[in-house]
């Protein structure tokens, strides 16, 4: 008796391993979709140039239409609908939210090379040219439901054009 006891302790130990391993997989797959996507849609909405200051010589961004794509671009790569909520066959299992999305070019006032910094999400980068920056979260996926509550993954990603001086 003393053995199968023994033996059923091992194997919970070795279940919850399993388990606690398969969470982590999901949550480092779950984390590069989503820097992949959002890199992928930063670049998309950086392409989003104003035509009349371009028209005067100036490099800035329309914001209502680049962010218009970066979330129609989120919704291509990740498989989302409208609302950013995964859709059937989606890898992505909960809703993914646009918690910033910032353009940084010459109507924000700055002069380039510029620092921007953000401590909330731990962004510092030397930015060379108008920006689009962007941070997209989602919740953390749970195989074994424990008493903590993991944080959402909060990516972020920054797309900049180098001017040439």
């Amino acid at each position: 008796m003393d053995y199968i006891i023994k033996l059923a302790f091992v194997l919970l130990v070795f279940l919850f391993s399993w388990f606690f391993q398969i969470q982590n997989q999901e949550w480092d797959v779950l984390r590069s979709m989503l820097k992949d996507a959002g890199n992928i849609a930063v670049h998309d909405a950086s392409q989003e140039l104003d035509e009349r200051a371009l028209s005067q010589g100036r490099l800035q961004l329309d914001y209502a239409e680049a962010y218009a794509t970066f979330c129609k671009s989120l919704r291509l790569n990740l498989g989302l609908d409208e609302s950013l909520t995964p859709l059937s066959g989606s890898r992505v299992r909960e809703q993914v939210k646009v918690i910033k999305f910032e353009i940084v070019d010459e109507s924000s006032g700055v002069n380039f090379p510029f620092l921007y910094e953000d401590r909330d999400y731990g962004i510092t980068k030397y930015l060379q040219g108008p920006a689009v920056i962007a941070v997209i979260e989602t919740e953390h996926p749970v195989v074994i439901p424990r008493a903590k509550i993991q944080e959402p993954i909060a990516v972020p990603a920054v797309q900049e054009y180098k001017l040439n001086q």
